[in-house]
């Protein structure tokens, strides 16, 4: 077996090294006791990258992009690998960490510390740690077998010991090294080793040889040794195929196994005889790096792991490289116990290369059964059992030859293999709010009511309850004398549980703190082999999710009620009040994501689901880290990449993304522990935790307050800004509708100052839109405006003199009373259920409509400013259908009017008289009239709402008016408030002395007693003409073009028309007063602007918003 050994080259300072290589064996990586971790494109590169992560690095370890690091200040650090970020603290110890190895797949690291203790913890998710006890002095080394299921430790105690991963116990254990009391004295590092694939055997190094044990029976098979060896063998590491041992001894001498042959291929010496402290092999088998205790790094390069006639030999070049790296890959990626081992690379494959590009990370949470991993066992099974032949060392000939053939066949034949996502280990249940269970001081719940905190140590193992307002009740001490690990605190109880065991059952224990009798506390036994994995309150209830997918109901007095199983495996539980909030996996995730799916609950009178089971969107590769409940009860979640979302109820019950807690983290290693989020006022209440995702219980953490900041494309102009503040102001007060439908009581101040905050700002985005001279975004912000506020931006783009865009407003406003009208007549849906902003927007136009049909009859001074006269003028003719018949007895009966003979462009007809009427639905309020009145009429509608009892009312205003519409409504009140207010008590006695048995009048008799008007007249005569230069007119477009042209008459002509129309009817002298002063201001306008502009609605609208000054 020849090989080459390169000359050794300065890494570090003097002292203990250690060396791995990146999973595809680019670059080489090592640490040193000057606390540098260096990365080598190779061993000629004069500046490699230095990353410093503490004083000393005891040992280093490289999977999936995650460097991970045990560092003399007693913890196990983690950095992104190349970029050399940290990336947290995976685990700490209370004395520094010797050895750190992942397991095959990357998802989790084991380290072993003087401490005597041995961690295994996931990379993604640091709180899931196992912790084995059982060394009596400090661990040497730990390596984990590829199959999950064992690790094995060497300890200074002279032990080594196998333990179970899940059950944390002792499976087999050999005295067979020599006793030291500490690392620094220990004869040898002892790095253990198990065959990489299958696990089948486990390397131990002992003395001057190195022996092999069996994994199905742990007892010693074999011995491999040779002369040569005059030193303790240091470090075994095996090759990636698993056929081949290395070794590095005390005495500077490198040496390499064939296993099953048990002889010894390759001897090579230190070229200074220094101790080898650090070896590992490359992915594709073809060198060994080595490191000694003087800081120095050596290779050996040309180390093939068959014999010397096989095709697969490792030479420079990048064809035989490439070559070998294809027999690898068909020889050992099959093998039905595990897919990647701890030595191979998936760069072997170029099939397979992009696919792990984009999924980097993606084993961090694998599950720890290997066969999902197995790719080539998905498709091809015939060649797996043929390469698990081969693994299985059957021979060395058999796999010559199979190397001798392969490497002829190009690599479009190459043996298919699995390239889909590969499946993701499902979160573990937990608590909200608690900190992980192993530890020995923890939270066990932090929330907006207390805080619960458990201790489990040699002295004490106690729960302390504390409340943040006293008022509720004191401190408690309790004893946990039922090993309670999960728990939950509300302003009426303390819900605790404890998992099974095999003698006793799982167990939940109330205090019922509030009860006003002498037995405040009860316990429920689970049945035997159900435990509890979540748990939660509300109000007046208590709900418990348990291993056997069931959630079970309990009255917080301890009665049992309803019970309903989960489609999967519960991860948390929360409680508001009558809402509970549940979530669970609802299948498999790939890629490194979790499929979660959540369920939202209402528990009062009426029970009902919300929401059934939707998926819970999570950020890419992250896993849930928070749920619950906002103070004012809208469900939250935070994911561990720090986003928090926010369900919105006015858009489906979908999830918004409000904050992000890592924007304010300094460094990647911190993090945000959340305790708390208020909507009003705005808050995310939250403990900084520093190079950790958990805060300690002492000292006390302090807790941070974050600003929420929704994520909208730029936020550094004015109109983001404006924009982020509107949508949040809008989503951070839905539970205004939400509290006041489910019967809460709610700030109707603090609503009413909320709603105003948001037309200012649509005020605000709608002036900055002018001035960039965006009228159809005027026109989009214009739709989100109430009816009030409208009206003050027709003002605002009159006076700007955007005429067209004051036009679009009027006509906007005109659909948005028409809508109202047959929305209200539908009546399809309770009120309630209507967005807050809408209904106080609606009940204000259908107030301030009633008000101005009640006038419609009074006799103004002639002494009026002009916009009013004019209003008045377009009052008149209008149509109320919920008016009572002999409301004007006066007025004459002419023949029925179409919709299309009409003069007054604000006025709106019936439509069930026109059969013309698009939309089928009567349309009566008067868009100019409504908003002169919602401007100027405020006080005066509380008078309105109390005529409920006339028939004509019962529409119009379905229930009270509430003082927050009143407020809304009082946002554009101007002059003539006092004046309005008498006139509308005076048309108020005049509906109250109507009979109340008469019936109301139809709608054509109302339209029968409409005089008509100059316009209607002169239209009729020529419609023929309109339709002959536009034939393809509907009714709409007819009467504007009819606007149009009736407008460019000379002031005589218009007047006469006028005066023929009102002599056919015979009108009162104030009409026809009224109608003059009309056309005196129409004669005004001629030289304006608006002259340009056809006489309809828009134009007549914009004139009386400006001349309003």
């Amino acid at each position: 077996m020849p090989c080459e050994r390169k000359p050794m080259r300065y890494g570090h300072s003097e002292g203990h090294t250690d060396v791995c290589f990146d999973d595809e064996g680019k670059c080489i990586v090592t640490c040193g006791s000057d606390g540098d971790v260096r990365i080598w494109e190779s061993l000629d590169d004069d500046d490699p990258k230095s990353i410093n992560v503490g004083e000393k690095v005891y040992s280093v370890a490289l999977k999936n992009g995650k460097l991970v690091t045990a560092v003399s200040n007693n913890t196990v650090q983690i950095h992104t690998f190349p970029e050399g970020d940290p990336d947290g603290i995976l685990t700490r110890f209370t004395t520094n960490a010797n050895h750190v190895t992942f397991n095959s797949s990357g998802s989790r690291v084991a380290a072993g510390s003087s401490d005597f203790i041995v961690k295994i913890v996931d990379v993604v998710d640091s709180s899931q740690q196992k912790t084995l006890r059982g060394h009596d002095a400090p661990v040497l080394s730990v390596a984990l077998d590829p199959s999950d299921e064992f690790l094995a430790s060497s300890s200074c105690d002279g032990s080594v010991t196998v333990w179970s991963i899940e059950s944390q116990t002792q499976v087999a254990q050999w005295k067979i090294l020599q006793k030291s009391s500490d690392v620094s004295n220990a004869k040898s590092l002892c790095r253990l080793a198990w065959q990489p694939r299958s696990g089948k055997l486990l390397a131990v190094p002992v003395d001057l040889t190195i022996q092999l044990y069996d994994k199905k029976t742990w007892t010693h098979i074999s011995t491999l040794s040779d002369d040569l060896i005059t030193q303790v063998v240091n470090v075994v590491v095996w090759s990636p195929c698993g056929k081949f041992l290395a070794a590095g001894t005390v005495g500077g001498n490198l040496l390499i196994w064939d296993v099953e042959a048990k002889l010894c291929i390759e001897r090579q010496k230190h070229e200074k005889g220094f101790t080898v402290c650090g070896m590992a092999w490359h992915p594709s088998g073809g060198r060994i790096a080595y490191t000694d205790t003087e800081g120095c790094l050596g290779l050996l390069e040309g180390v093939s792991s068959s014999s010397p006639s096989s095709s697969s030999t490792v030479q420079s070049t990048k064809a035989t490289v490439a070559k070998e790296k294809k027999d690898y890959d068909d020889l050992f990626d099959e093998d039905d116990d595990r897919m990647l081992d701890e030595g191979m690379s998936d760069s072997r494959s170029p099939v397979k290369k992009p696919v792990m590009e984009e999924d980097d990370d993606d084993d961090d949470l694998m599950p720890a059964t290997g066969r999902p991993r197995n790719r080539g066992s998905f498709l091809d099974d015939d060649d797996n059992s043929q390469d698990a032949a081969s693994v299985k060392l059957d021979g060395v000939p058999e796999e010559d030859g199979s190397s001798a053939i392969l490497p002829a066949v190009g690599p479009a034949v190459s043996r298919p293999v699995y390239e889909g996502p590969m499946p993701t280990q499902p979160q573990r249940a937990f608590q909200p709010g608690s900190t992980p269970m192993h530890l020995m001081h923890r939270f066990m719940v932090w929330n907006s009511v207390g805080i619960v905190r458990g201790y489990n140590d040699d002295q004490d193992n106690a729960i302390d309850v504390e409340f943040h307002d006293t008022a509720i009740h004191h401190a408690m001490h309790l004893t946990n004398t039922l090993g309670h690990t999960m728990a939950d605190l509300s302003q009426e109880a303390v819900l605790l549980a404890c998992e099974g065991t095999d003698e006793l059952a799982s167990k939940i224990q109330c205090l019922h703190f509030s009860c006003w009798d002498t037995h405040k506390d009860w316990i429920v036994d689970l049945p035997k082999g159900e435990d509890v994995r979540a748990l939660c309150l509300g109000q007046g209830w208590a709900a418990v999710a348990t291993s056997a997918l069931m959630v079970r109901l309990f009255s917080i007095g301890g009665v049992q009620k309803e019970i309903f199983s989960l489609p999967g495996a519960v991860v948390c539980m929360a409680g508001h009040g009558e809402q509970l909030l549940i979530v669970y996996h609802r299948g498999t995730g790939f890629d490194g994501d979790q499929a979660l799916g959540v369920q939202l609950l209402q528990l009062g009178i009426k029970r009902r689901q919300v929401m059934h089971g939707e998926p819970l969107p999570l950020s890419r590769k992250s896993y849930l880290a928070w749920m619950g409940f906002t103070a004012e009860g809208t469900p939250c979640c935070i994911d561990s990449e720090g986003v928090v979302r926010m369900l919105n109820r006015t858009m489906g019950n979908t999830w918004s993304p409000v904050c992000n807690t890592r924007d304010s983290c300094k460094s990647k290693s911190d993090h945000y522990w959340v305790v708390g989020v208020h909507e009003n006022p705005q808050q995310l209440r939250c403990i900084p935790c520093k190079g950790s995702r958990f805060p300690p219980t002492l000292p006390r953490p302090a807790v941070a307050v974050l600003p929420f900041n929704l994520p909208y494309c730029q936020t550094t102009t004015e109109k983001g800004q404006m924009e982020e503040q509107y949508w949040r102001s809008m989503l951070f007060h839905n539970h205004y509708g939400f509290l006041s439908s489910s019967g809460y009581e709610i700030d109707s101040e603090g609503q009413s100052q909320a709603e105003k905050e948001q037309q200012e700002l649509l005020m605000k985005m709608f002036a900055l839109s002018c001035k960039l001279e965006r009228e159809f975004r005027c026109v989009e912000l214009a739709e989100m405006m109430t009816h009030s506020v409208v009206t003050l931006a027709i003002r605002y783009a009159s006076r700007s003199r955007r005429m067209a865009l004051a036009q679009r407003l009027s006509e906007l406003a005109l659909e948005k009373a028409n809508q109202f009208q047959e929305e209200e007549l539908e009546e399809e849906e309770p009120a309630y259920q209507r967005g807050s902003r809408q209904m106080s927007s609606r009940q204000a136009q259908v107030e301030n409509g009633c008000e101005e049909e009640e006038e419609e009859d009074e006799d103004y001074p002639q002494e009026e400013e002009m916009d009013a006269e004019e209003s008045t003028e377009t009052r008149k003719p209008s149509l109320n259908p919920f008016k009572k018949g002999g409301k004007s007895p006066e007025r004459p009966s002419p023949k029925p009017m179409s919709r299309e003979g009409r003069v007054n462009p604000f006025k709106v007809s019936s439509a069930g008289k026109s059969s013309s009427s698009p939309a089928g639905q009567p349309r009566t309020t008067n868009v100019l009239d409504s908003m002169t009145m919602s401007s100027r009429k405020a006080a005066p509608l509380g008078g309105t709402s109390k005529q409920g009892k006339a028939p004509v009312l019962k529409p119009l205003a379905p229930k009270p008016k509430s003082k927050t519409q009143a407020t809304l409504l009082q946002m554009s009140a101007s002059k003539g408030n006092s004046k309005k207010l008498e006139d509308s008590q005076r048309e108020a006695e005049k509906v109250k002395a109507a009979p109340a048995a008469t019936p109301p009048a139809s709608v054509e008799n109302v339209e029968n007693r409409k005089p008509k008007t100059g316009f209607q007249l002169w239209l009729e005569e020529n419609r023929k003409s309109i339709l002959a230069d536009n034939p393809d007119f509907e009714e709409m477009d007819v009467i504007k073009e009819g606007m149009g042209r009736f407008r460019t008459l000379s002031a005589e002509e218009r007047l006469n028309w006028t005066e023929r129309a009102k002599g056919d009817s015979d009108p009162k002298k104030r009409k026809r007063e009224d109608e003059g002063q009309i056309n005196e201001q129409m004669e005004s306008d001629e030289g304006s602007a608006k002259k340009k502009k056809p006489l309809d609605t828009s134009a007549k609208l914009s004139a009386f918003a400006f001349n309003k000054e």
